[in-house]
């Protein structure tokens, strides 16, 4: 330690001492930036600068992350500052514990038993539920001591009885082997494979424990994780399976219990076999009672010989009293107090130096906030200001804020302020952790002041798009005049989509009322000016005002139609159908085409593939629920289930068919690829292995003799399916998401998330040779299409654009062709490559031709994630992960003809959607 062996001198206080020798640490570091030094020891550069100031005695938790920070000796620091505070504060009789008896804001583990106070009846309680229950769940909102509960309490209790504690984390199946290898000595990798069946679990504890008496006391603390951090669905799903299995089992061994955060209540109720454990064995935490608190604030201090003086007893109960998330601010709040303590007395003063609660929350809050990058401090500003009720003459205060504002989301921000207890996480809202924060954080006071009256403009804002969508987006309740003149200002950025689109529409039906109204001051100018004309003006105007009605009427039930389709076909077609009679236009139009979908219900996950034989008269999908169906479309609309291939241990992410159709191919998150004899579904299928990630996409070549597959595992291989051999190409930094040959066979395209589409000549397959990269999306690549005659590459991906590519001049810019509002994740061309059809995450099928876009077709609730054509070239067929595959109609012609064979709607149907024309369009 800087100057541990130099004798103080005699005018040198302990404080300048002390701040002297932080100071010669830090130029013994290399004399750092105090930015260098925050970054490093997680604490403000302010609160550090402080500390090596000599005018007040820094906490012992920021000396010691100094030190750190400056590569010094801890322990010997820790010393040190001990003598300090004993000379400022210390009574040599009855000298304070070396350690401060709270933990702060961190959650109480095993070890701090004997520090964990106010929780004894709530422990009984949750004893006596693991008792007499297998599985037990313990909900309570963020902040309320669920973790310290379980560790200090529960865990502790259990001390000297098997047990074992785990956080999901995003591959909750590898954690729980991981703990169990370290629980019986067994090996991670071998269990990790074992826990594919359900009842491993089970079996592994039974035999674990077969020469001890008792149970297993599980505990898996943070379950909302397998929500927030596990991607996967299918390991969720397993992990949930083999804890109930275990649970549930006869000669069951095993107790356990799931912490869940109370906000995630409404996820486990979606889980079945959650269902009657929330019913009969689940602990609710709420709030502490007032003797409670004074438990958690008095004990932790008697236990090691000190006190708290009687009035921070009351001030503190004043502050936390019926706030169920306050539990860790008042620890940080007690453990500043201890620093600051008169000999073995925590007294008000000390406190009140600290901030007190509210202190100590703006000072999480700038720390947590200067982790942050640029632009999730943009987000978490929006946030913030937005919890927040503008007072009127009275002070700011917290709002409750649904999580349709949040968009787009931040989930990682979000999950990073609710950890530091500045915001409160529930089921479909947030809050903000402590209004104290509004009141004490000086920067979020200074985001509120800086234009408070353009804030209360945007809550305004806010609230009109909430009444608005509440009221079925009636046009009645758009901004017009003053409040949309108001609201012209407010920045694009800090507007969600939904108020985007509020005023969107708002300003369109303002230029509408605007021209409306010039059209009608010119009509009556001519009026008055030419009598004589008067009569053929007025019938024009009653001609043109009749066509304006009808395409007013027409557009109201067109969108009726596309909303009701998901719900009622049949009926949807009917409107649609009426629509397009009464004022054809290319919004009737696409609603036409979306009302005659025909869907393919059965799967139940995401469908993620879809290809026709050469024939147009077979369909194979495939889905996330791991299998292949097969259908028959003889008629179209009507089609026919024919079969379903399973084999496959995972999601299956992709599909292809040979040529000659004899072979089908298949992949999925199982790093396998299957093919099939769609011929003979119950044949065995071949399988080619390889893969060490997740397949997700597959291509045959002309010839048939070949196989493209694209991989997780960042390689594309070219199969040779005589021999079952593959090369691999390497040239993809991430993810391979698509590849497609050309119509020759020549050429193999690849894409994926290193943001490139290369080009491979397949002169020989067994050598191929890279013969350019694409460059210009400036996001994931994940949908590739070569069109028939090969001259043109379309690709598409998160960036939310098409481009369109000539595979012959690689160095020429694409055309783009933007439209999509998310991510475009399928593509395809028509066999006579006139029409390019496009999927996207907007729930959105696009047609487009010459670089225009055609018809926009709308049906699925949710992204779109395979397009295939049929070889008649008007048939398409889509995938979504709303579990359907579709089949439209693309020709318009074709479609109005389809469409006059259908059934008209019903008198009373037509006079109460079109009350104002009173007479049946023909057909």
């Amino acid at each position: 330690m800087a100057r541990a062996e130099r004798p103080l001198d005699e005018g040198e206080g302990p404080l300048l001492s002390l701040a002297a020798d932080l100071r010669q640490l830090r130029r013994e570091a290399g004399s750092p930036a105090y930015r260098e030094l925050a970054r490093r020891a997680h604490f403000a550069a302010g609160t550090l600068s402080e500390a090596a100031g000599g005018r007040k005695l820094p906490s012992l938790e920021v000396t010691l992350a100094y030190v750190r920070a400056c590569d010094g000796d801890p322990e010997q620091w820790r010393e040190r500052w001990f003598q300090v505070a004993a000379e400022l504060h210390g009574d040599p009789a009855n000298p304070p514990p070396a350690e401060a008896p709270y933990v702060g804001l961190a959650a109480f583990g095993t070890a701090d038993a004997d520090r964990f106070f106010g929780r004894e009846e709530l422990l009984a309680e949750l004893t006596e539920r693991v008792a007499g229950h297998r599985c037990v769940v313990l909900t309570g909102p963020s902040g309320s001591g669920k973790s310290s509960l379980l560790r200090a309490g529960l865990l502790h209790q259990a001390k000297g009885s098997p047990a074992l504690l785990l956080t999901p984390g995003p591959r909750p199946v590898q954690e729980l082997a991981v703990r169990l290898a370290a629980f019986t000595g067994a090996c991670a990798v071998e269990l990790a494979r074992s826990l594919a069946e359900p009842a491993a679990l089970h079996l592994t504890v039974r035999q674990a424990l077969a020469d001890r008496e008792g149970d297993l006391l599980l505990v898996v603390d943070q379950f909302e994780e397998v929500f927030t951090l596990c991607a996967d669905p299918a390991e969720r799903d397993r992990f949930l399976e083999l804890l109930l299995t275990a649970a549930r089992a006869v000669n069951s061994r095993v107790r356990i219990v799931l912490g869940v955060r109370a906000d995630f209540y409404a996820h486990c109720a979606a889980l079945p076999g959650l269902v009657e454990v929330l019913r009969t064995a689940q602990v609710l935490l709420g709030p502490m009672s007032t003797e409670q608190l004074r438990a958690v604030i008095t004990q932790p201090a008697l236990r090691v010989g000190c006190r708290v003086e009687p009035d921070l007893v009351t001030q503190i109960l004043l502050e936390a009293s019926g706030e169920a998330a306050v539990l860790p601010l008042v620890s940080h709040a007690l453990r500043e107090t201890w620093a600051r303590r008169k000999g073995t007395m925590l007294t008000l003063a000390g406190y009140q130096a600290t901030g007190g609660i509210s202190q100590a929350i703006a000072r999480t809050a700038e720390t947590v906030y200067a982790e942050l990058t640029a632009g999730q401090q943009d987000w978490a500003r929006r946030l913030f200001v937005r919890l927040v009720a503008l007072g009127e003459g009275t002070e700011d205060t917290g709002r409750r804020l649904d999580r349709t504002e949040l968009e787009p989301a931040e989930p990682v921000v979000l999950e990073r302020l609710a950890a530091a207890r500045l915001i409160s996480l529930e089921q479909d809202g947030v809050r903000i952790g402590h209004e104290a924060l509004i009141r004490n954080w000086q920067r979020l006071r200074e985001w509120l002041a800086e234009d408070r009256e353009a804030l209360r403009r945007h809550r305004q804002l806010t609230e009109a798009t909430a009444l608005w969508e509440s009221l079925d987006h009636d046009p009645g309740a758009l901004y017009r005049g003053a409040r949309l003149a108001m609201a012209a200002d407010l920045p694009p950025e800090s507007l969600t989509g939904r108020e985007r689109e509020f005023l969107r529409l708002s300003r369109a039906a303002a230029r509408r009322r605007r021209r409306f109204g010039r059209a009608l001051v010119a009509a009556l100018t001519v009026l008055l000016l030419v009598s004589a004309s008067a009569t053929v003006y007025a019938v024009r105007a009653e001609n043109a005002m009749a066509r304006q009605r009808d395409a007013a009427l027409a557009h109201k039930v067109a969108g009726e139609a596309v909303a009701l389709h998901a719900r009622n076909p049949e009926q949807a077609a009917k409107l649609a159908i009426a629509a397009h009679r009464l004022s054809p236009s290319a919004e009737t139009a696409d609603s036409l085409r979306s009302a005659l979908a025909v869907p393919l219900p059965g799967h139940t996950d995401a469908v993620t593939g879809t290809v026709f034989s050469a024939d147009g008269r077979r369909l194979a999908t495939s889905a996330y629920d791991r299998t292949v169906r097969l259908w028959d479309l003889t008629d179209p609309l009507r089609p026919k289930k024919m079969g379903t291939l399973t084999g496959h241990t995972g999601p299956v992410l992709a599909l292809a068919l040979s040529p000659d159709g004899r072979t089908l191919a298949s992949a999925g998150a199982d790093r396998t690829i299957r093919l099939w004899d769609p011929a003979d579904p119950q044949r065995p299928p071949t399988v080619l292995s390889g893969h060490t990630g997740s397949v997700v996409s597959l291509a045959f070549s002309p010839d048939g003799r070949t196989l493209a597959s694209g991989s997780y595992d960042h390689t594309v291989r070219v199969w040779e399916l005589a021999t079952g051999t593959a090369s691999t190409l390497t040239a993809h930094t991430l993810n391979v998401k698509r590849v497609v040959f050309s119509p020759d066979g020549r050429t193999l395209a690849s894409a994926g998330d290193d943001r490139t589409v290369r080009l491979w000549r397949l002169d020989d397959p067994r050598q191929p040779v890279e013969r350019a990269v694409l460059t210009g999306h400036t996001d994931f690549v994940v949908s590739l299409a070569f069109s028939p005659d090969g001259r043109t590459l379309a690709s598409g991906g998160d960036d939310r654009t098409i481009r369109l590519w000539d595979p012959a001049d690689p160095a020429r810019a694409p055309v783009e062709l933007p439209g999509h509002t998310n991510v475009v994740s399928a593509l395809a061309f028509s066999p006579d490559g006139r029409t390019l059809a496009s999927g996207g995450y907007d729930q959105t099928v696009r047609l487009w031709a010459g670089g225009r876009s055609l018809a926009t077709l709308s049906g699925h609730t949710s992204a779109v994630f395979a397009l295939a054509f049929a070889p008649d070239g008007h048939t398409l067929a889509t995938g979504s992960h709303d579990r359907t595959a579709q089949l439209w109609e693309t020709d318009l012609a074709l479609a109005e003809t389809r469409a006059c064979a259908q059934p008209a709607l019903s008198t009373a149907d037509w006079a109460q959607h079109f009350p104002e024309v009173g007479y049946r369009v023909p057909c």
